[in-house]
């Protein structure tokens, strides 16, 4: 291989194990590569590894349950979605902590071995009104199958990629896949024509965007305030 592209900390991490020679590309979302391990420093990472990182911080969970309380006013109980990561850990804890201030109580779901249809049934008798979703490389790749779900128990979402609400999903808070994928070609390429991974800065994706889905809002019986719909990059129709 003349390069690895490695799309969470899980694949650096078998990538580090593998090659010191090799090129790696890596996309993280809510981690630190330098605590981690992959590289020396943002500025200079000093090895064969390289990339970017989406630096929202964990604290952003909070942000996106306030907004999915502000879009499902009368939700009192909210269903977190989460795994056995340590960020999704960490960002089930900023959830816990603005929940008060919001009158929310949170049931927490850390889903094993993909078995969402018990976690479901589990929100189904918590009476739910909401569905939580963290930022989670396995919850995105199971994205999909969840929105199913949360459609077939008529359950307003939020979550981090704007994709997810393209998808289905009510409210989305962070970044887009796409774009954030686009920066791992800028990197391939420039390694292609030459350029040290050990001298290529990691870079930091800082821009974040609110996406709404109107019709799934309108098939949920749901308005969304004019303020909310106002602070909107993306607006499906």
């Amino acid at each position: 291989m003349d390069a690895l592209v490695a799309p969470s900390p899980v694949a650096v991490r078998a990538a580090k194990r593998t090659t010191e020679t090799i090129p790696v590309v890596m996309l993280l979302a809510y981690s630190d590569p330098v605590e981690f391990g992959f590289v020396a420093s943002f500025a200079r990472p000093g090895g064969n590894i390289t990339g970017v990182v989406l630096a929202a911080e964990p604290s952003m969970a909070g942000k996106r349950l306030e907004l999915l309380k502000e879009a499902v006013p009368g939700a009192t109980t909210v269903a977190v979605l989460t795994t056995g990561e340590a960020s999704s850990r960490t960002q089930v804890q900023w959830a816990e902590k603005v929940a008060p201030s919001l009158g929310v109580k949170l049931v927490i779901l850390e889903v094993r071995d993909g078995d969402y249809d018990r976690a479901f049934r589990k929100i189904v008798a918590e009476r739910a009104d909401a569905l939580f979703i963290v930022a989670s490389v396995i919850l995105h790749s199971d994205y999909a199958r969840i929105i199913r779900l949360a459609a077939k128990y008529r359950l307003p979402t939020v979550s981090d990629w704007r994709e997810h609400v393209e998808a289905g999903g009510l409210i989305a808070y962070g970044g887009s896949v796409a774009g954030f994928t686009r920066r791992a070609a800028s990197y391939i390429d420039r390694i292609f024509k030459g350029a040290n991974p050990a001298a290529l800065p990691v870079e930091r994706a800082t821009i974040f965007e609110l996406a709404i889905n109107l019709k799934m809002a309108k098939i949920l019986g749901l308005t969304i305030s004019s303020s909310l719909l106002a602070r909107a990059d993306h607006v499906i129709e």
